[in-house]
């Protein structure tokens, strides 16, 4: 960044009025006029008027954030400037707000405005009007250098080109050729890998949180890869980052049911390759934690961490940001399940100087007298073994089911899984045309869609007898996090109770539970 303030060539006066030559650089470039050529144009429609210098090296005209353009603007307000001069229109904003916003102060203190190369009269009504046309070009110009830009980025992005920044924990960079041009990727660091490997493990064990990893590796002496000690935010960033996954089906099928758009086909997500995740064009936030409209990518490099792993980790970080937003003061792990059975409102906690300490009441009620309650005291500690009592005889009825195999490594399931996403994504694509089909047209797709739904439900079947023992490998996680407890997080707690109650509704002393399971 360089700026310059000079006054040539004429001493002090208070009552002078000079004129302002201003000059903008966003970046050093050889094609560029410099800032230096321009005050030299703007010099020649002074006429040996007196003149201070502005000049701003290092800021883009996207917006007025410099130092000495908001001098100028402080010096016209002040009386001193009566004609500001720059060498093109560009140079002093790209912005047709700003540059509104700019001609109101120029006309409030009866100053004058000149581009040297493009000859403006803004005295007269037509100089106004093809100012102002000129600035909505070069807000187009500098609107359309941004998308090709971005259009480039990500052109590049969906080749699985490196795209720079910071080298994640867990691997080196290596050269590459990719398409035929050369480029980097990374490769796995084994000793980085394997305490990745730990995290994940241990994090997917609901009865670990990520505190207590962070005390685990920081006791250990591992250390992060700047040689600093762990921290909650850092393994939750990497938890979530999908960089290390064994990309499969059921990876492609999580960030689908997300709303992520997926570059790849489903066919190429065989376990092998880990996924780039990037902001996308559409989306609107840079945040991990939401996924809609993120652009998902298959990496080059190979991914380290089983999918079943993976993803059993990035659905506790959702099941973790959802109980932050319902329940934040952490009063009780039932907040956000339970209904009144009178008016449908949520029931909330309240704390009160009583043996109990906490209790539930309608949040209805005191809204006009819609709603009286549940009829009756729910105490928070009562309900809460109530309903631990009750999840215990709901898992009791349930046995685990053992196939001896883990159908997660079973390649028929996977083979099965992509054939059945591929059926829904051809539906759909027979679908999309149905609108402009005719008769024979609509003849064929009729039965296309036909012959993939009776494949479909085939595939359904033996997709169901495939995973027959994942429902009880599902069961007896749960049972064995309800066995502990005392011991689990809140969070964990509150995730439990999401797997197995839709809704717990009280009224008159009548509680009715609906399960998911």
């Amino acid at each position: 960044m360089w700026a310059a303030y000079v006054i040539r060539p004429c001493q002090e006066d208070k009552e002078m009025m000079y004129d302002a030559l201003y000059g903008r650089q966003s970046i050093e470039k050889k094609d560029s006029i410099s800032v230096e050529s321009q005050l030299e144009y703007c010099k020649y429609e002074t006429h040996g008027d007196p003149y201070i210098e502005y000049a701003d090296r290092g800021f883009s005209g996207k917006n007025t954030n410099r130092p000495d353009f908001e001098k100028m603007m402080s010096d016209i307000k002040a009386g001193k400037i009566k004609r500001v001069i720059v060498y093109k229109l560009d140079r002093i904003s790209r912005s047709i707000l700003d540059f509104a916003n700019m001609m109101e102060v120029f006309q409030k203190y009866s100053v004058e405005f000149v581009s040297s190369t493009e000859k403006f009269d803004t005295s007269t009504p037509i100089g106004r009007a093809m100012l102002n046309i000129c600035i909505v070009f070069a807000q187009l110009e500098r609107e359309t250098i941004q998308k090709r830009v971005t259009d480039a980025y990500y052109a590049r992005c969906k080749h699985g080109f490196y795209m720079g920044g910071r080298i994640p924990y867990g691997f080196r960079l290596v050269d590459a050729v990719i398409d035929n041009i050369r480029t980097s990727m990374y490769e796995e660091v084994p000793e980085e890998s394997e305490q990745l490997k730990l995290i994940y493990s241990m994090y997917a064990d609901p009865s670990n949180s990520l505190g207590e990893i962070m005390r685990y590796l920081n006791n250990h002496g591992i250390k992060n890869l700047r040689g600093a000690n762990w921290s909650t935010a850092r393994l939750s960033e990497m938890l979530r980052n999908p960089i290390y996954v064994e990309a499969d089906i059921d990876v492609y099928n999580f960030y689908k049911s997300q709303g992520a758009n997926i570059f790849n086909p489903a066919s190429d997500f065989t376990g092998y390759n880990a996924c780039y995740l990037y902001k996308g064009t559409i989306s609107k936030t840079r945040k991990q934690c939401d996924l809609a409209d993120k652009e998902i990518v298959l990496a080059p490099h190979k991914g380290f961490i089983p999918s079943k792993t993976w993803i059993a980790c990035r659905v506790r970080c959702l099941n973790n940001r959802q109980s932050t937003k319902t329940c934040k003061a952490k009063n009780s792990w039932l907040v956000g399940k339970v209904k009144c059975g009178n008016c449908g409102y949520a029931l909330v906690v309240r704390k009160a100087k009583t043996k109990h300490g906490r209790y539930f009441v309608c949040s209805c009620v005191g809204n006009s007298g819609a709603c009286k309650g549940t009829g009756c005291t729910i105490y928070a500690d009562v309900l809460e073994e109530y309903m631990l009592n009750a999840i215990r005889d709901r898992l009791s009825e349930f046995k685990q089911i053992s196939s001896g195999k883990d159908a997660g490594a079973n390649p028929q399931l996977s083979k099965t899984k992509i054939r059945l996403t591929q059926i829904d994504e051809e539906i759909n694509d027979l679908l999309s045309k149905v609108v402009n089909a005719n008769s024979v047209l609509m003849k064929y797709i009729n039965d296309k869609i036909s012959e993939l739904d009776t494949e479909r439900q085939t595939l359904q079947e033996e997709l169901l007898s495939l995973t027959v023992s994942k429902a009880g490998d599902k069961i007896g996680q749960i049972t064995d996090h309800v066995e502990k407890w005392d011991k689990i997080t809140f969070e964990d707690k509150q995730t439990v109770v999401d797997t197995l109650i839709k809704v717990i509704k009280i009224a008159n002393g009548n509680i009715e539970i609906t399960w998911k399971i």
